[in-house]
């Protein structure tokens, strides 16, 4: 621990809940366990090519546990290995990988805690092999990174998700309407399977299932011929239309995901209500999933991965990521959790459970 003086810590990609607990932990871990001065990056790794670095003392984290966002600032468009300069977009993305390591080497850091998802965690890996020893902590609500059981910030959107088809149930069932619920989650369906099991949705369809149409509108009509004369539809915005591509609002192309996902579900409503006759609403929750205070389970995993990571760099363990393993918070070498993405199991527990209630995903 003697040889570890000074450690950085950096947020990037999109904010979640619990982002702040975590750089509560590694703070109060380095300050109070470890003898180690801490510092922030800010606005993820933009501010590591920019050179914007400060301290963190004990009592600058005091008091951020129940915060959402995060008080460093993140950014989802600042890899230092295509690096796009303020202000300057139109010369294009450059490589300013030694820039990010000089700075880092001019705060005397002995070591980089990086919280974030798979972009930011790929970023992570390739930093360490220029040289920067580096910790990783899974950080996303679409629970897509590997190597661990969940991620924090998944738990408060899923919770946000189910609250909204809640409150949902109610305009539906009062309007005799179908009501189509579009969660984020990229690529992956978990926020979408999880959110729509809790709130009881009638179907749920996420990328990892093959679906029809014609079997998403029988399964409206079926709860029609029971008397029921409304439905809930919750659909991941990663869902393609049968046969096309990915519904996007928009493409940044010095962004690590360019597409930006969204509007899969007013097409599905517009499409149900066309195909069956019946009044079809869409509801995109977009970024309400992300903000807010984070879940009392969101809040203490945040705080056992902050904990762990500061933990493994004062043991000089590095090119790592922390993750939950059943019950037991371990570390998994950072190379197997770059450039990979963790998709629902279309046989698992979970989908097994939705389906033994009546849940449909459209795939009958």
């Amino acid at each position: 621990m003697a040889q570890l003086k000074r450690v950085g810590v950096l947020t990037g990609g999109g904010d979640c809940p619990g982002l702040n607990a975590v750089i509560r932990a590694v703070v109060k871990t380095a300050t109070r366990d470890c003898g180690i001065e801490a510092y922030g990056v800010e606005d993820g790794y933009e501010g590591l090519v920019e050179d914007r670095i400060r301290p963190l003392s004990y009592d600058d984290v005091s008091g951020i546990l129940t915060a959402g966002g995060t008080v460093l600032g993140t950014s989802n468009r600042g890899s230092p290995f295509g690096y796009c300069e303020p202000g300057m977009e139109e010369q294009g993305p450059q490589d300013r990988a030694e820039s990010a390591v000089a700075n880092f080497r001019k705060a005397g850091l002995d070591a980089l805690v990086c919280i974030g998802g798979d972009g930011t965690l790929s970023v992570a890996h390739r930093l360490g092999q220029q040289g920067i020893p580096i910790v990783g902590v899974p950080k996303t609500i679409d629970n897509d990174v590997c190597e661990t059981d969940v991620t924090f910030g998944f738990d408060t959107a899923a919770q946000i998700v189910a609250d909204a088809v809640d409150r949902l149930h109610t305009t539906a069932q009062s309007h005799h309407r179908v009501m189509v619920i579009e969660t984020m989650g990229r690529y992956v369906g978990w926020l979408a399977l999880v959110g729509g099991i809790a709130g009881g949705g009638d179907i749920i369809l996420i990328p990892e299932i093959p679906y029809s149409l014609q079997s998403v509108c029988e399964a409206v009509r079926e709860r029609g011929r029971r008397g029921r004369r409304f439905s809930i539809v919750v659909i991941s915005e990663g869902v393609r239309p049968p046969g096309g591509d990915y519904v996007a609002r928009q493409r940044v192309e010095e962004s690590h995901e360019q597409l930006r996902l969204g509007g899969v579900g007013v097409w599905l409503a517009r499409t149900i209500e066309e195909m069956t006759g019946i009044e079809s609403r869409a509801a995109v929750l977009g970024h309400l999933q992300r903000g807010g205070t984070p879940t009392a389970r969101d809040r203490v995993l945040a705080t056992q991965f902050g904990r762990e990571a500061m933990a493994a760099a004062a043991r000089g363990e590095f090119g790592v990521m922390v993750a939950l393993k059943g019950n037991q918070i371990t570390s998994v070498p950072l190379e197997k959790v770059a450039e990979c993405r963790r998709p629902v199991d279309p046989e698992c527990q979970l989908v097994r459970a939705a389906r033994s209630v009546g849940t449909s995903f459209g795939d009958d």
